[in-house]
């Protein structure tokens, strides 16, 4: 990065910013999801000059979450706002009851939703959200809290790989302090969010305590290199497709990194969102690599997990038992086989994947 740790974020360093989620399209149409809020604010103005540099446009999406009475005329102003600044904004409104607990946690699934839908609606791969080198210390903070692992402690991931689209998060080394900097030097205004300050959320707490210096655990990054490896050797797919698995050399693999395994395996045939539970996890790694009893190397050997369907089958030519993996019945897993949401790296050195969209 140049200038100062806390001057604005100029249209040369955001293309580098930019420059590690390549290839783009030739004339690149990207969708911003924005709140209103300086950060997201700053990102649609950025990704707009970004986009028509190179012939193409940026759409924002702005969601309304509908929990204030003043939600939906702080959205049109938003829009209002960026139509200045020559950027398209679409306001998408979140309809029906709202529950009352884990309200946080419904309000991000909802708004992920729409913003999915609408990229898919208007043919657009690649959605940029606005979590900084802020967001990411906090979310550390609170996940070392709850004693997450390494896979928790990495961070968030500035590319995360859906059925739909991908999530961009070109900003999680910049602070926050060069995102309002940025808006004041080209004079916008923005609007605060007050439940950014309602110390009923866990973040709103946390912000006003203040946080140790953190960073990314990057131990993660040697472990996704060993599941990397591991898949090349064990996984196959067979001639209908299906991705196969070869029991003996699944058994052989270190426990832990079955586990893993399975569980990339699992989320990315399945379409699951999250991975599967510890106890069914444990349970599946052990099925998996057991002997089976004589006669039941055909159905009786078959079981179900987070919408995937394992069915024990003999190779003709080899002989091998192979544990094909698919989706269960009825259902359809649209996520890449290993999704990229599975690998990070140090992101003050550069974007890293990993994680679901937080």
């Amino acid at each position: 990065m140049t200038g100062s740790i806390d001057g604005p974020v100029d249209d040369d360093l955001f293309a580098r910013l930019m420059a590690p989620f390549e290839p783009f399209e030739a004339r690149p149409e990207v969708a911003v999801a924005v709140s209103g809020g300086r950060d997201s604010l700053c990102l649609a103005l950025l990704s707009h000059d970004w986009a028509v540099a190179r012939g193409g446009t940026a759409v924002a999406l702005i969601v309304d979450h509908g929990l204030r009475a003043e939600s939906a005329d702080e959205a049109r102003v938003t829009a209002r706002s960026l139509k200045g600044h020559g950027i398209d904004g679409v306001v998408l409104s979140w309809r029906g009851a709202k529950r009352s607990s884990g309200l946080q946690q419904a309000a991000r699934n909802e708004r992920y939703r729409l913003l999915r839908e609408a990229c898919r609606a208007r043919g657009i791969l690649h959605l940029l959200v606005a979590h900084h080198a802020d967001d990411q210390a906090e979310t550390i903070a609170m996940r070392a809290a709850r004693l997450s692992g390494p896979d928790g402690l990495s961070g968030m991931a500035a590319l995360v790989e859906t059925a739909d689209v991908r999530i961009l998060r070109p900003l999680l080394a910049v602070p926050r302090a060069r995102l309002t900097a940025t808006l004041m030097k080209r004079g916008v205004a923005w609007i605060d969010d007050p439940s950014n300050a309602d110390l009923r959320f866990e973040r709103a707490r946390l912000r006003r305590e203040g946080i140790a210096d953190v960073r990314p655990d990057g131990s993660r990054v040697g472990e996704e290199a060993r599941v990397a490896d591991a898949a090349v050797a064990v996984f196959e797919v067979d001639q209908a497709g299906a991705l196969a698995l070869d029991r003996s050399g699944f058994g052989r693999l270190p426990v832990d990194l079955r586990r893993r395994l399975l569980s990339r395996a699992v989320q990315g045939v399945g379409g699951g969102d999250h991975p599967p539970r510890r106890d069914r996890l444990d349970r599946a790694v052990a099925r998996l690599a057991a002997t089976p009893e004589r006669g039941k190397s055909g159905r009786g050997a078959d079981f179900t997990l987070s919408g995937c369907q394992f069915v024990l089958r003999q190779a003709s030519a080899s002989r091998r038992l192979l544990w094909i993996v698919r989706p269960e019945s009825g259902r359809k897993g649209g996520q890449p086989l290993i999704p990229a949401a599975f690998f990070a790296c140090d992101p003050a050195a550069a974007p890293h994947f990993g994680n679901n969209p937080t």
